[in-house]
């Protein structure tokens, strides 16, 4: 059988900005074979998420930071092709943290098994993986909507912005999005069941706030920051509940980051911020799937993906992600 070659991206240096190609080395190594207690991946699918820009940076974050020469962190979703293991067979399909690379050694250590044959594989990097359970735990458990109140969403029509929209939906609340141009916006009310969608790009936040929030805001899901999160503060209701999800404004500022200048309406409303890192929920995962599977069967939540092929386009198909160039959740077809 001819030689496996790996291609593989490794963090070459440390982003100051948006990153760029030569902050990346791209390699291509021969495959080795699996030791005792071993399997290797066939990485099909690389899930392009805001989180690894936070991965390179030096200092203290709620993971470590990506080492200089180590292949970049990535969620991934491929097939075993070799196996020494007990719990993994040839053909199985997993999902698991594998980095930007076409093969992978394991000892199973973080894989889940998935099954094709119930979903479309890119579902696994999406409502059916990291997304959607960021969206379902930092909605239902962080910010704990109730039927009838205003659930606000920023990035409206993104990966985890549109699990948040849906289930916000299914429990009955009265769901505002926050997108960038008209197509992502229609998307959100059309596809989605947004009651309304702000373009942020057609004209002033605070009016469309104003026009859609009449009555102020009481949960809104973040993943954005700066200016949309500061005009949001204005907005909001008695005892409101504003989920940190994400910054994605702020992850390529070259100066300090801009926090909230409008942080007293916290006080003011005896409101409460909270941030969300997924991984804390990782022993529930499989109350998520299930849920999220159950309405994705009744026709009650889509899940759409931005799928760009190629491993060789890593460096620009990422910066999509920060462009707003993105249409859903990106992933990138090895």
């Amino acid at each position: 059988m001819a030689t496996l070659i790996n291609k593989q991206f490794k963090l070459a240096a440390r982003p100051v900005g948006l990153p760029k190609r030569s902050d990346w080395t791209y390699e291509e190594n021969p495959v080795a074979s699996p030791g005792a207690g071993e399997l290797l991946v066939q990485v099909k699918y690389i899930s392009l998420d805001p989180a690894m820009r936070g991965w390179m940076n030096a200092g203290k974050s709620y993971i470590e930071a990506v080492e200089i020469g180590a292949v970049m962190r990535a969620g991934t979703l491929g097939e075993v092709i070799a196996s020494n293991h007990p719990d993994f067979a040839v053909g199985d399909f997993v999902s698991g943290a594998q980095g930007v690379q076409t093969y992978a050694i394991s000892d199973g250590k973080g894989l889940f098994k998935v099954d094709p044959k119930l979903a479309p594989l890119p579902k696994y990097l999406n409502a059916l993986g990291m997304p959607g359970m960021t969206g379902y735990f930092g909605l239902l458990d962080v910010g704990q909507p109730k039927a009838g109140e205003t659930v606000l969403v920023s990035a409206a029509s993104g990966a985890v912005g549109q699990v948040v929209g849906q289930i916000a939906r299914i429990k009955g609340c009265r769901v505002i999005g926050i997108a960038g141009g008209a197509e992502k916006c229609a998307y959100a009310v059309q596809e989605l069941g947004y009651d309304a969608c702000i373009d942020y790009k057609k004209g002033p936040l605070f009016d469309g706030l104003a026009e859609h929030c009449p009555k102020g805001v009481d949960v809104f899901f973040d993943n954005v920051g700066g200016d949309i999160l500061d005009a949001v503060l204005t907005r909001i209701r008695m005892k409101a509940r504003i989920v940190i999800c994400g910054a994605i404004s702020q992850y390529n500022a070259t100066e300090a980051i801009q926090g909230p200048k409008n942080y007293l309406s916290l006080l003011v409303n005896r409101a409460r911020m909270e941030g969300i890192v997924v991984f804390d929920w990782a022993p529930r995962y499989g109350e998520a799937v299930t849920a999220i599977a159950q309405w994705m069967a009744a026709g009650k939540l889509k899940s759409k993906e931005d799928i760009v092929e190629g491993i060789e386009t890593f460096p620009e198909t990422l910066l999509k992600l920060f462009s707003g160039e993105n249409f859903g959740k990106l992933i990138l077809k090895v």
